[in-house]
């Protein structure tokens, strides 16, 4: 968590007291796609099938990132404009991770904004966990620390890469006390998230997105989440290269921008 902070965001016009919640409100789901033909279907139905608090709506933005498993073959015949609450947008070549999370962010109309990966490693039902200090005005930002909560296996290099990376963000952001850097649960104000350029291609977005919410002086709320990660044979992508290279995303945007 950081003790750098700085006053809240409003929208235009918004005439709360920070401790009054919205009455209504959108969250925009952003699910960067690749190669998850196996899962697809289900995180869409768990998604939509997510309980959110009163007044709070779902849009979905799915971003298919040039999959060639037949991903985009069963988005086009069995997802795009079957539901009112999905969108769906194409990279016609694999950009990354970071590529179809900016994607989402340049169509998003919501009111925050969190990131969902596709492989059912995260659970949509805790939503609401992070929506909390949202809806009350105790954050613009808020991550779902898994080792504030549950980890269900999580091979032990992945482990202390967590912990390396979470380790060097506190220590070259004076201030900032998070226990979970590299979450996927990372839930935005969408003016915030709007508010400053994003490049990260790959899975270089969380380290990007961390430093530069940091060196904003935006506080990072954190709330427990389960978390049950998956193997090579399932599908996970992320590599020990990744790992490098969110260190150095992190040392680059600690002192540029």
């Amino acid at each position: 968590m950081m003790t750098l902070e700085r006053p809240l965001i409003a929208n235009e016009g918004d005439t709360r007291t920070p401790e009054t919640p919205r009455t209504t409100s959108v969250l925009t789901v952003a699910v960067p796609v690749f190669n998850e033909r196996e899962t697809l279907l289900e995180i869409v139905r768990q998604v939509r099938g997510a309980t959110l608090p009163a007044g709070v709506e779902r849009e979905i933005i799915l971003v298919d990132d040039g999959s060639t498993d037949g991903t985009t073959e069963l988005l086009r015949s069995d997802v795009e404009s079957r539901f009112a609450d999905v969108r769906v947008l194409y990279h016609a070549q694999n950009r990354g991770k970071g590529a179809g999370i900016i994607s989402a962010v340049a169509a998003a109309q919501g009111d925050f904004l969190v990131v969902q990966d596709a492989d059912l490693e995260y659970d949509p039902n805790e939503f609401p966990l992070l929506l909390a200090p949202m809806l009350t005005g105790k954050a613009d930002v808020v991550y779902g620390s898994r080792f504030l909560g549950k980890i269900a296996g999580m091979k032990g290099a992945n482990l202390l890469a967590n912990r390396l990376l979470t380790g060097a963000t506190n220590l070259l952001f004076p201030g900032a006390r998070i226990t979970d850097e590299a979450t996927c649960y990372k839930m935005f104000r969408l003016s915030v998230l709007r508010s400053f350029p994003l490049k990260a291609q790959r899975f270089d977005f969380c380290p990007e997105v961390t430093a530069k919410v940091l060196k904003r002086g935006y506080r990072i709320h954190e709330v427990p989440i389960t978390y049950r990660a998956r193997t090579e044979a399932q599908g996970k992508k992320i590599r020990w290269t990744d790992g490098v290279d969110a260190l150095w995303t992190l040392l680059k945007y600690r002192f540029t921008d």
